[in-house]
């Protein structure tokens, strides 16, 4: 299988690095707005293949499927045009900048068999079975904290006057977007819709929510959602149960999990010598449901589901917090 690529940043290089780990997944093409650009990262990447054409590309017999890393904004646009062309699409999160707009590309994916999937790397990591697998070992959850907060190399700029795509509420983007959306899928995951959920912001001057607070409530359970763009956070993430706590310092990438115990013995889960190609699970997934569908389909029609209700769980909060994009 042969894919395309939008997007030239160090985030379509880590799934192309992934991409080389996989039988029967081939880079094939690339798309940047320049055509010299394009040239450029094909080369660097060993794609035979550059356009700036995206309609080109769309067209293009030589392609089976595309990685989208383009603005959050242009997501469901540029998803619209390979689906239409008969590709199947791999878009980076957030999938869209709403839950309706999700919907409407999941059911064209169906109506022309195509797999149309969510990119969220920790979703698809083999040590996400085992951080499932230690759940039980920590007794009755009663408290979780989701925490994914990283300092914005662009908020300096923000701070001087100027208008980072980061904050710019026309991009569909603000930190509940780009990390907030790491610890919302891990706590619909591991603990299913909250019965009720109350949802706070920072917002910015330009509109963006610069950080976010929320607390999803369940009969037994609560989980607090932290993320922001403007601060960085030491903690990592914490699960409570009344038997130990477990230990996760990157909740986005899975790493350096452990048990703590109640009396203080420690049980490593998952090390931090371990090195992960960390997009290889993603890419390896799309590429087995649309070369094995019949073995990946309850698989894939529960991914597919967990992306709606992340997706409309990620507008409620918006809508509690105030965020708006325009």
């Amino acid at each position: 299988m042969r894919y395309g690529t939008i997007g030239t940043g160090w985030i379509t290089q880590s799934f192309i690095e992934g991409t080389r780990l996989i039988e029967d997944f081939e880079l094939h093409a690339v798309y940047s707005r320049t055509q010299e650009k394009a040239q450029a990262f094909a080369k660097d990447m060993g794609a035979a293949l550059a356009f700036s054409d995206l309609e080109a590309m769309a067209a293009s017999p030589e392609i089976d499927a595309v990685y989208i890393a383009s603005p959050n904004a242009l997501h469901y646009a540029h998803s619209r045009l390979f689906l239409e062309a008969g590709k199947h699409v791999l878009c980076e999160k957030p999938l869209t900048a709403n839950s309706q707009q999700a919907e409407e590309l999941m059911a064209l994916a169906r109506s022309k068999n195509l797999i149309y999937l969510e990119a969220i790397m920790m979703l698809h990591m083999p040590q996400l079975k085992l951080l499932e697998a230690a759940l039980p070992r920590i007794g009755a959850v009663h408290t979780a904290r989701f925490d994914f907060s990283q300092r914005s190399s662009k908020y300096p700029a923000y701070l001087a006057g100027e208008m980072p795509n980061i904050f710019n509420p026309k991009l569909a983007t603000g930190c509940l977007m780009d990390l907030g959306v790491y610890c919302v899928y891990p706590a619909l995951h591991l603990f299913g819709q909250p019965e009720e959920i109350i949802t706070t912001a920072g917002l910015l001057r330009t509109g963006s929510d610069g950080y976010l607070n929320s607390v999803f409530i369940y009969p037994d359970l609560q989980v607090n959602i932290s993320c922001s763009k403007i601060g960085q956070s030491r903690l990592g993430t914490e699960i409570l149960g009344d038997e130990g706590t477990l230990v996760i310092d990157s909740i986005s990438k899975l790493t350096n999990m452990k048990i703590v115990y109640n009396d203080g013995h420690t049980e490593p889960i998952y090390g931090e010598d371990e090195k992960p190609v960390l997009m290889k699970g993603e890419a390896a997934d799309f590429r087995n449901y649309i070369l094995e569908p019949d073995r990946w389909t309850e698989e894939y029609a529960y991914v597919q589901e967990l992306a709606l209700r992340v997706s409309r769980t990620l507008e409620r909060m918006r809508d509690q917090a105030g965020i708006r994009f325009q």
